[in-house]
């Protein structure tokens, strides 16, 4: 096929599929994502394959004709990975440049020297909070259980009281913080602000962290009552370097992509011209793409130079960072072609019309929609993407702010009671040496709260603003 067809049928695409009835088209949301349930839960299928088939399926249950399907489906994966494959795969070297280099241990250690007791749980919040920033989720976990179960031993603490504060860190970034995959392609979708919503994100996690975080955990610690199982202690990550990066060359590195987005954000809030000169400069400097590839770049001197890395160390290390993000990216572009199909064959239009008849806030829906995806699929990524596409229509004429929300809304509803078709779930019980009864008075307990707390704190937030 050539690329003028292949043009051709995304262009075509954008119009809807089908004409296929709300009735209809309701029952083939239900199958579509029927299907990919039962193919990712009892067949164990991988989930970026699970969604090209639920795709397929949703658009044969409309009535659409199998080539505008698959139309809707190409063009929805490949705006999608063009519009975040490139921030994972930079996300990407940030966090291996981070873990090998010993820049996470250096942050870890210089907050630990000054916390003890009470205050230990507090550190471990911040720490996670810091550390999941540039992370994937499941890259996260990893480098934080280790520094948790070797603070929960030497310290005599309960695992709960440290492990779950960690844990609660990572999931609210994933979560509500870009450059996380679910809060870009989100912000993508609903074409939200990026720098507004990274700043309501802030607002909204703070909070949110703190009463999952440090508060829970002292009940999950008198629920679930553990000691860190020996077995699962490994060694830590940088053992084998002979200098580390400095503690604030690190802590710099990591929050200067954030930094520069939020000054984009500032600026395009109090100068407000695109003509200004200013403004060009920031919107530029501000992009998710230079601002992240800044941090790579900056992060190769201060965290991979520092630690003593060679040319050919560095090129490894980046080498090695991309790999394992194959999966993400392709699972991501098959989550955006599922949420194009669903918007092509009118669903978004169907959720409009209900929600006309509803009286429910669309900030209210978006996170009902997010949580019955997360519940049904156990991807918090799947549910963002999926939702995203379904209230796409109802951010149309809403503000930067509200449009920010309901990104933030979506992402949140997204996190609710991760339990076993979550992979993450299965990562946090055997790390921690629980049975699944325990992992569900814990892990998902603190997930469930993460995601009515934000929600809360985002209904304010749209009252205020």
């Amino acid at each position: 096929m050539t690329s003028l067809s292949v043009e051709m049928l995304a262009a075509d695409a954008a119009e809807p599929i089908t004409s296929a009835g709300n009735a209809q088209l309701g029952i083939a949301v239900l199958a579509g994502i029927a299907v990919i349930v039962l193919l990712i839960t009892k067949l164990k299928m991988h989930a970026f394959l699970a969604l090209t088939i639920g795709s397929l399926a949703l658009g044969s249950f409309a009535g659409a004709a199998p080539a505008d399907t698959i139309a809707s489906f190409t063009a929805g994966l490949g705006s999608t990975v063009a519009g975040v494959g490139v921030l994972i795969a930079l996300g990407a070297i940030l966090g291996k440049l981070l873990a090998d280099s010993g820049g996470a241990d250096q942050v870890v250690d210089t907050i630990l020297a000054k916390a003890s007791g009470r205050a230990m749980p507090w550190a471990m919040v911040l720490i996670a909070s810091i550390i999941g920033l540039p992370l994937f989720f499941e890259v996260g976990i990893v480098l934080m259980i280790p520094v948790v179960l070797l603070v929960a031993k030497r310290g005599n603490y309960s695992l709960m009281r440290i492990g779950i504060p960690a844990l609660a860190g990572l999931s609210v970034m994933h979560g509500l913080i870009p450059p996380h995959p679910g809060p870009l392609v989100a912000i993508d979708a609903l074409d939200a602000n990026l720098g507004v919503t990274l700043a309501l994100g802030v607002l909204v996690a703070i909070p949110t962290v703190i009463i999952a975080g440090p508060v829970f955990s002292r009940y999950a610690a008198r629920w679930v009552d553990i000691k860190p199982p020996e077995n699962m202690i490994p060694q830590r990550p940088s053992e084998d370097l002979d200098r580390r990066p400095s503690f604030g060359a690190t802590l710099g590195t990591i929050l200067l992509p954030v930094v520069l987005m939020l000054l984009n954000a500032l600026v395009e809030i109090v100068v407000d011209n695109p003509e200004n000169g200013l403004q060009k400069v920031t919107m530029v400097i501000g992009s998710p793409l230079i601002a992240l590839l800044a941090a790579v770049l900056v992060g190769m001197f201060t965290l991979g130079r520092a630690a003593g890395f060679t040319k050919d160390r560095l090129a490894g290390t980046v080498e090695k960072s991309l790999a394992p993000i194959a999966g993400i990216l392709l699972i991501v572009g098959a989550g955006g072609g599922f949420k194009q199909t669903l918007i092509d064959a009118g669903v978004g239009q169907m959720i409009l019309d209900f929600s006309e008849n509803w009286s429910i806030p669309a900030l209210l829906l978006g996170w009902l929609i997010a949580v019955a995806i997360r519940l049904a699929t156990g991807s918090a990524t799947v549910a963002t993407i999926s939702a995203a596409g379904l209230v796409a229509p109802l951010a149309a004429d809403m503000s930067t702010s509200h449009a920010a929300l309901l990104v933030l809304a979506v992402g949140a509803g997204s996190l609710f009671f991760s339990h076993v078709n979550d992979a993450g779930f299965w990562l946090v019980k055997e790390y921690f040496g629980m049975n699944v009864g325990q992992t569900v008075k814990t892990w998902s307990v603190m997930e469930t709260i993460i995601s009515v707390v934000a929600m809360a704190f985002i209904l304010l937030l749209s009252l205020l603003l």
